[in-house]
């Protein structure tokens, strides 16, 4: 079974190594962006944790057409491209359309399929020929088992995935995660990723926008890891309130080292307990 280092070959990733996905959601500012790498590279590098920054260079499923998308995808890339060099840490960012993934694999070492996307066989199809990483965000609208159909297509020319659980829709307005997920996900013989702050939105919940509840973030992280997943995906922002998309669901730069301390600290809980009980297939 694949695991975090063969997918990151190239990035020193240990396998025994918590691995986090985390930026702020959309790219506002390269200050922005910054502020955020170098606070998570710093802490990451103290705790040995895989680190690889995430953010948006536009936010193509936004709920109104009023909502702010992003600096765009020539802008967007110039400060993932700058980040990259100066914090020397991969990049994860979306990819919305086929035409994408070519120039964006330029820069980026991950190219996130969003969930609402991840059926769209022409761009899966293009995300792996790129041969950098391709991480699947399973739809809200799929059972975990149907990732298998998303995964197919991206290894037709890549073995380089990630698969990640970001929540199902519980009627409407309402995500509901179900841990079991992680579980039958890890059957597509790939990485597992938890995305905290996405399982705590609440699609269109002010008509106009999601909201979301941030305080459900942490708990949910835990309930994950102790299960055991290969990685942790989270948005992160100085100042989430003012953030120009998920306000209320992205964590406080300000308050993210405890919650990454009691993360890796559950994970390696997690991999000793693996290690005792080795005949158990739910660890």
């Amino acid at each position: 079974m694949p695991q975090i280092s063969d997918v990151f070959q190239n990035y020193g990733f240990k396998n025994d190594r918590l691995t986090l996905l985390a930026g702020p959601c959309a790219i506002e500012s390269y200050e922005t962006c910054a502020e955020v790498a170098e606070t998570l590279k710093q802490i990451t590098d103290e705790l040995g944790i895989n680190y690889v920054f995430k953010s948006s260079f536009d936010k193509a499923n936004r709920s109104s057409i009023d909502s702010q998308r992003g600096a765009g995808m020539a802008a967007g890339l110039k400060v993932l491209a700058k980040i990259k060099e100066n914090y020397h840490v991969p990049i994860v960012t979306d990819v919305h359309e086929p035409y994408q993934c070519e120039p964006v694999a330029e820069v980026a070492d991950v190219l996130q399929i969003p969930a609402y996307l991840s059926r769209q066989t022409d761009l899966l199809l293009a995300a792996g020929k790129t041969g950098r990483v391709v991480n699947i965000k399973k739809a809200q609208f799929m059972a975990p088992e149907d990732i298998q159909t998303a995964v197919d297509k991206v290894a037709t020319s890549n073995p380089h995935i990630l698969v990640t659980e970001r929540g199902t829709m519980f009627g409407y307005h309402q995500l509901v995660v179900d841990m079991t997920s992680l579980i039958q996900m890890r059957e597509t013989g790939y990485p597992v990723i938890f995305d905290a702050t996405h399982s705590v939105q609440v699609p269109s919940g002010y008509g106009n926008h999601s909201g979301g509840n941030r305080d459900y973030a942490f708990p949910l992280m835990r309930a994950a890891l102790a299960i055991g997943i290969d990685g942790i995906f989270a948005e992160v922002h100085p100042n989430p309130p003012k953030a120009i998309s998920d306000q209320d669901s992205q964590l406080y730069l300000s308050k993210i080292r405890p919650i990454l301390e009691n993360a890796n600290r559950l994970f390696h809980e997690h991999l000793e307990m693996k290690a005792v009980y080795a005949h158990d297939d739910l660890l």
